[in-house]
């Protein structure tokens, strides 16, 4: 019998990946069988299943640091998600990884996050701190897992293991994994660290960008770091004479570059160094291999100190988190005082959800927009 042409696929990148890349055959399964695709890998299909779910197309109104949409030019967090799986697509490929399952994760790892950011993650984290908690990883896994339900044999996107254990055990600088199901696995896949890792580049260069724009940093202002003088001196040597608005922009990209290059040269070094040969190599480490060079950590450290400083806590970001913050806050406890406020659908799952829980998840999948309809309709 002739092979499909997913299982022509398979074999090729068989041949193609290194020996360290999670294959299909090694993705874990799903918890509920279905027979496979005749086009489409396990992994290209997961990523088809959340690019199609409504949580998905719910982050292009969601912040990522600016108010979406006052301002065309800003990222929401869906065009944040955008970013991320394409940097990780380039990683992956530059080091023989299975690009698919990297940008499946990429995908999906901010499905879970709420309306107006970190903002909101902190307030849902305050109110539930006594009802089981909130964390977006756990709620991004909850979500493909359970909230979504777009299919009539079972609940949830039925996602594979190796997917959702990578957003399970997603960690940045702001992210902290929530592995439970997967914490005696050792450390994530290598696909799984190089999301990691495309979205610590993404968010680092794309808030710079977004920052200069809005004109809340100068390009003077940034002399002290030496990331970004490295970037303006590339972008003023390949563009002299360039007007100051296109040398800005080029900087900008070329502080992704930087974090690019260095994270794909680091990573192979690494690889090499520790002589990984399998899946299991790269989780028997003590340490994860896809990361910044010891040259270069410092000088991303020190951009993202600078961010948090002169962005992140900048007295108009504070003032929106804080709104966003009440919002969210006074929306919660409106819907746990009178569950009738709930649509049928969340109020069906309050008996074996708790009211509590039931309200979060609604909350947490509002965008930024409906979020504040929904507060000003019945919170006035």
């Amino acid at each position: 019998m002739p092979l499909t042409p997913r299982e022509r696929y398979e074999q090729f990148q068989r041949r193609r990946l290194a020996p360290c890349a999670v294959t299909e055959p090694h993705s874990g399964g799903r918890a509920f069988d279905e027979p496979p695709d005749a086009y489409r890998t396990c992994f290209q299909r997961d990523r088809d299943r959340i690019v199609h779910c409504a949580a998905f197309r719910r982050l292009d109104f969601k912040t990522q640091v600016f108010v979406p949409h006052e301002q065309d030019h800003f990222r929401t967090r869906l065009t944040h998600t955008i970013e991320v799986a394409q940097v990780g697509r380039v990683l992956a490929r530059a080091l023989a990884l299975n690009e698919d399952l990297v940008e499946a994760v990429a995908l999906a790892h901010d499905l879970g996050h709420p309306p107006f950011g970190h903002a909101g993650e902190e307030a849902l984290a305050d109110l539930m701190a006594g009802h089981g908690g909130f964390e977006h990883n756990r709620q991004s896994l909850r979500v493909v897992d359970y909230l979504e339900h777009p299919y009539p044999a079972f609940r949830g996107l039925n996602l594979t293991r190796a997917v959702r254990e990578c957003i399970a055990r997603h960690e940045t600088s702001y992210d902290h994994p929530a592995g439970d199901e997967f914490d005696d696995e050792g450390l994530a896949p290598l696909e799984g660290q190089v999301v990691d890792l495309a979205d610590q580049i993404a968010y680092t260069s794309a808030d710079l960008d977004d920052a200069l724009a809005a004109g809340w940093l100068s390009v003077d202002g940034l002399g002290g770091l030496a990331l970004w003088r490295r970037a303006w001196e590339e972008a003023q040597a390949e563009y002299a004479g360039a007007r100051p608005i296109h040398l800005r922009i080029r900087a900008a990209k070329n502080v992704l570059a930087l974090m690019a290059n260095d994270a794909v040269a680091t990573t192979a070094t690494l690889i090499d160094a520790h002589g990984v040969k399998s899946v299991d190599d790269v989780r028997s480490l003590g340490a994860k291999l896809a990361a910044f060079s010891d040259g270069l950590a410092p000088a991303v450290r020190d951009m993202q100190a600078f961010l948090l400083e002169h962005v992140y806590r900048d007295p108009r970001s504070l003032e929106q988190d804080e709104a966003g913050r009440g919002a969210v806050g006074e929306l919660f406890t409106a819907y746990v005082a009178d569950a009738s406020r709930l649509p049928e659908r969340y109020r069906k799952r309050v008996a074996r959800d708790g009211l509590h829980r039931v309200a979060c998840d609604y909350v947490a999948g509002m965008t930024d927009r409906f979020c504040r309809a929904e507060h000003a309709r019945i919170c006035g």
